[in-house]
């Protein structure tokens, strides 16, 4: 029997949980051909947030196509590029022969192509035949609201780990070209009911924090969707429920310290209760809890080691007095107790840290290690 407690892969439906007020408030982005930027650490909902709002707002009556894409492994600007405009074809054509009368309509005068002999060898839809220049980028960049607006069509265009633009070498650039498109098509051309909508994803919330909220790129025209994390009382019944599917009961009152340590992080409460549904065979104990944790973290120690192996020395210790429930950390009794050197240095490993995305700040005065089993890891085996 399948586990009920699913955290392999995104959730839907009956198995996704909370999130209610993003779903409504995502959901009237897109119906409004609005843009959105949804960023949390990793494993904190977001896609299954965006494919439930998706099935919500097709049950709600409105007809859309969507293009998704990942840039987890572009580093060049090229990359993107041909990447952003192939989705964009694929979401609103099905044949070689559409790709290609697309991009003669649209792209004509650019060094973008249509070459039969890549699509048959790579599958590549987009080609270039020469070097590339600022008309070219307007031009892809521009494609999917020029189609939406001259063929009335809704597409939802999502870009995960939207972050790594600023790795490519015209990230910048990028961004500011197609913060220009944003603008440029934001008015109702027409009255033309076609809108194309970007949700903008990404696990790395200081990067995605600097392009939304210190850059100038997107501001005006994308709203920026939070993640909240489900309540306490609503994770517990959700449990207790799935345990009870399976012939199996837990106490409701050691949930409560599973939703502390995870700090109601779904992906790592549905992965801890999965081991622990696969541990019993009728009542769930604290002795099995205690064993699916250590198992968990058996799971993820080599990241942990790894995590750690790249922080300095001034680094660590100052992980160490986050730990240790301090927020402020120039005071001279904090420098001399953790050795964190100067002021000048503080604010240099802050720098560092936020950086390498092991902390975040939540509010501008309370930094979060971003990650909880991390942060449980360190007080329980790293920090004795």
């Amino acid at each position: 029997m399948e586990s009920p407690f699913v955290y392999y892969r995104q959730v839907t439906g009956k198995n996704f949980l909370g999130h209610k007020e993003e779903c409504a408030v995502l959901g009237n982005i897109l119906q409004q051909g609005e843009h959105a930027a949804i960023y949390a650490p990793p494993k904190s909902g977001k896609s299954s947030l965006i494919q439930q709002t998706l099935m919500k707002t097709r049950m709600a009556g409105f007809q859309f196509s969507v293009g998704e894409f990942n840039l987890i492994n572009i580093r060049e600007g090229v990359k993107f590029l041909l990447r952003y405009g192939s989705t964009v074809l694929r979401s609103v054509a099905v044949s070689p022969g559409e790709y290609a009368e697309l991009i003669k309509t649209y792209l004509d005068g650019t060094h973008f192509v249509f070459d039969s002999k890549d699509y048959q060898e790579s599958d590549a839809i987009i080609s270039t035949n020469w070097d590339l220049d600022d008309a070219d980028m307007e031009a892809i960049l521009s494609l999917p609201f020029r189609i939406c607006r001259d063929k009335r069509l809704n597409l939802i265009l999502i870009m995960d780990e939207f972050q790594n633009i600023l790795l490519c070498d015209e990230g910048e650039k990028i961004c500011a070209v197609l913060g220009n498109c944003m603008e440029k098509f934001s008015d109702r051309e027409n009255d033309s009911p076609g809108r194309c909508s970007l949700v903008f994803c990404g696990s790395m919330v200081n990067a995605m924090e600097g392009i939304f909220r210190h850059k100038n790129w997107f501001y005006r025209y994308t709203t920026i969707v939070s993640i909240d994390t489900p309540e306490e009382k609503e994770i517990i019944e959700y449990i207790h429920r799935g345990f009870m599917l399976s012939g199996k009961e837990i106490d409701r009152a050691l949930l409560h310290g599973v939703c502390e340590l995870f700090r109601r992080n779904m992906w790592y409460i549905n992965h801890f209760v999965a081991i622990c549904d696969s541990l019993s065979r009728g009542y769930i104990v604290e002795s099995m809890l205690m064993e699916a944790l250590r198992t968990i973290i058996s799971i993820h120690e080599p990241r942990f080691f790894a995590m750690v192996e790249d922080l300095t020395f001034y680094q660590i210790s100052l992980l160490k007095a986050l730990m240790e429930g301090n927020t402020r950390f120039s005071g001279i009794e904090i420098i001399q107790k953790y050795n964190l050197s100067s002021s000048a240095n503080v604010k240099r490993l802050k720098e560092a840290l936020l950086k390498k995305e092991i902390i975040y700040y939540k509010d501008k005065d309370t930094p979060l290690i971003a990650d909880p089993l991390f942060e449980y890891w360190l007080k329980k085996y790293y920090f004795v």
